[in-house]
């Protein structure tokens, strides 16, 4: 036979497979009728787990048996993404937690942040929620989110990642420990500065604070200056704050602009951190589950499985409902050895049916899942 006759019988044996597939599937859409009935969950592992092992018995060779076991994997995921689709056409998707709303409420809001006045967090809540916002400041992220739990605030602004340094991984584990949500997202260009009190010079500069962090982002800078001396603090704008209540010109501080503007700072000189593409984003976090009807991105998390294909078939969701899935970050589950908790972001609102079609795929298919927010 020659190779176009081969193929011919391929095409033939491939029209085969798409009617017996769909015949299936057919099938599929008859036992998802039988479960809205009778308030079955779709997902039933050990019903799967006996299909994969009595089909790949069938095959001739462990080869075929490997690929026939792949085959019906995804076929029955196809299946079980179907019935997620028709039950919630049915009304039985289950409700949803979430209460849409046609804007944050931000008049007479409390608004939290971490750090001292003039710190980056602080800039990005007057940026979000506007000037003369009531607010009030706490030393750690954790402070923060138990200040909204206990409505001592209505929102808190925290940061999440940055564009060098990467995520802030405490942030991802609080987001898991408190029932908070995310209810929007600020992005802060970060453009250090070197600042002084009124009337200095940086000939003038011997002593520099800021935080390690940033020493390390200015370092092409400062080593300009080898003979100033460098001392960490604990963030940026304890260091403008250090500077201005002592009012020696021969200290500065590396901070923002704005720790500069609240503590009464000059700027000696701007931009001293080499990267002039580094940003901060900030999430805007509230006890409340709700979203704004124009949210445009979900963030989830769940646990799967420590087993070969578990995270496979939980971003199949995203394919299968056509989403965009725009971020992945895993972080270890304490007392578990290398075993991770995934934080995924994507594109959508909790009003669209696909996004409820996934979610309902994941919640039914993960362990431990949870719906972070839809801003």
């Amino acid at each position: 036979m020659d190779l176009g006759e081969i193929r011919k019988e391929l095409d033939a044996i491939d029209e085969k497979i798409v009617a017996l597939y769909e015949e299936r599937m057919k099938a599929c859409e008859r036992v998802a009728e039988y479960k809205i009935q009778t308030g079955k969950p779709v997902f039933d592992k050990e019903r799967e787990e006996a299909k994969l092992k009595q089909v790949t018995s069938l095959a001739s060779n462990q080869f075929n048996k490997q690929g026939i076991g792949e085959l019906f994997e995804q076929i029955m995921s196809t299946s079980r993404k179907r019935q997620y689709q028709l039950l919630n056409s049915h009304g039985m998707g289950g409700k949803l937690s979430f209460e849409p709303v046609d804007a944050l409420e931000t008049k007479d809001a409390v608004v939290v942040f971490q750090g001292a006045e003039g710190a980056y967090s602080q800039a990005a809540m007057a940026e979000y929620f506007g000037n003369g916002t009531n607010n009030f400041h706490v030393d750690t992220f954790r402070e923060a989110m138990v200040a909204i739990s206990q409505e001592k605030a209505d929102y808190a602004v925290l940061p999440i990642e940055n564009s060098t340094a990467g995520i802030v991984n405490e942030i991802y584990d609080l987001l898991v420990e408190f029932k908070n949500y995310i209810v929007g997202e600020q992005i802060i260009k970060i453009e250090h500065c070197l600042l002084g009190i009124p009337g200095s010079r940086i000939e003038d500069i011997q002593t520099v604070y800021s935080h390690p962090q940033s020493l390390m982002q200015s370092s092409r800078f400062l080593n300009e200056h080898k003979r100033w001396q460098q001392i960490s603090l604990e963030n940026n704008a304890f260091a403008a704050r250090k500077v201005a209540k002592e009012q020696d010109k021969t200290k500065a501080a590396i901070a923002g602009a704005y720790a500069g503007e609240v503590n009464g700072l000059t700027i000696l000189k701007q931009g001293v951190n080499h990267c002039s593409t580094n940003s901060t984003r900030f999430i805007i976090v509230t006890n409340k589950n709700i979203f704004t009807k124009n949210a445009k991105k979900v963030s989830v998390c769940f646990e799967i499985p420590h087993e070969s294909g578990s995270l496979y078939r939980m971003l199949s969701h995203f394919i299968y409902n056509r989403l965009n899935l725009t971020k992945i970050e895993s972080r270890p589950i304490e007392g578990r050895n290398w075993e991770y908790r995934f934080f995924l972001d994507f594109e959508g609102n909790l009003l669209d049916s696909s996004v409820q079609n996934a979610l309902k795929g994941l919640a039914a298919e993960s362990i431990d899942f949870k719906l972070l927010g839809n801003y």
